[in-house]
């Protein structure tokens, strides 16, 4: 990864159920995680720390902010004011899990255009453009794996989108897909189809098999990938709350409940502040903060009926 431009990610909680001692061991799984994982496989040079508030983010970091109730619509990556990325987060006993597929998307596709041409998996439709969401056809709880405990994402390799299965090609990151373009229970992929300028999905949200969904032609603002999850997160969350086999639970805030000193809404401890950081950072740091908090505060306003 020589020459690489390095992508800075910042993880900041807004929600008092979780403890800076938590944020700050996701924040190093997920490091762990780009850096070992995923980084090489994908040729990205990257770093995620974790900050006590927006106002502590420099300039350059990408942040992904977690908070107790985002609407089907807010949550996910999106471009802010400045056409950078950023990413909205609802808290739940797995937020790990979200966290980290929001990063991955994030590091692999930071403005959510980015597509691969391949076969489609619709028979008799012919040469496709997928739209490069990592995590999507394996991001399932089931699916996932542990990083210093902290339960992560799956992720597809550039692999999966190969013409044809062959033995010993890796597919995704743990081996649960087997195959190219395969989608797993409680997953989708989607795709352009250039013929009829419709957007395609293949789902596996109930029933024993996937499913072939036409989403028409997008319309709407912001980014193919913000466009398709306005559609899309409704159907997967609903899906995965009542389809999928309820598993025991792995939140990372009951592996560090032994750390913090009282229910979920007890003050958090505040990290060091680094006293080298001069006024002029400071000021810019608070700058682009605002500048998150209007886009935060555009997008949690935003009715989903307008992007049909």
């Amino acid at each position: 990864m020589a020459n690489q431009i390095l992508r800075q990610v910042a993880l900041v909680s807004e929600t008092p159920k979780i403890h800076y001692s938590e944020l700050a061991r996701v924040g190093a799984a997920l490091q762990k995680q780009m850096s070992r994982d995923f980084g090489p496989i994908w040729d990205v040079d990257s770093t995620v720390d974790a900050f006590d508030k927006l106002e502590d983010v420099p300039l350059g970091y990408w942040p992904m902010i977690v908070r107790d109730k985002i609407s089907y619509a807010a949550a996910g990556i999106h471009l802010d004011t400045d056409n950078q990325p950023m990413a909205l987060i609802t808290y739940s006993p797995t937020w790990s899990l979200t966290a980290s597929h929001e990063a991955l998307e994030m590091l692999a596709d930071p403005f959510g255009n980015r597509l691969i041409a391949g076969d489609s998996p619709k028979p008799k439709q012919g040469r496709v453009e997928f739209l490069v969401e990592v995590s999507d056809p394996s991001e399932a709880e089931e699916f996932g794996y542990k990083v210093n405990g902290i339960l992560v994402s799956d992720f597809y390799t550039p692999s999966y989108f190969d013409p044809i299965e062959a033995s010993g090609v890796r597919y995704s990151f743990t081996g649960a897909i087997k195959k190219p373009r395969q989608v797993l229970k409680g997953g989708y992929l989607s795709w352009h189809d250039p013929v009829s300028d419709h957007w395609w999905q293949e789902m596996f949200l109930t029933g024993a098999k996937s499913s072939f969904v036409d989403i028409g032609v997008l319309k709407g603002t912001g980014s193919l990938r913000s466009m398709i999850d306005r559609r899309t997160n409704p159907l997967v969350m609903k899906a995965l709350d009542t389809a999928l086999p309820k598993k025991k639970p792995t939140s990372t805030a009951n592996a560090t409940k032994s750390m913090m000193t009282g229910a979920a809404g007890a003050t958090r401890l505040m990290p060091p502040l680094a006293s080298s950081r001069s006024s002029v950072e400071s000021d810019s740091s608070v700058a682009k903060a605002k500048n998150w908090r209007l886009t935060i505060k555009d997008l949690l306003s935003h009715e989903p009926s307008n992007d049909r």
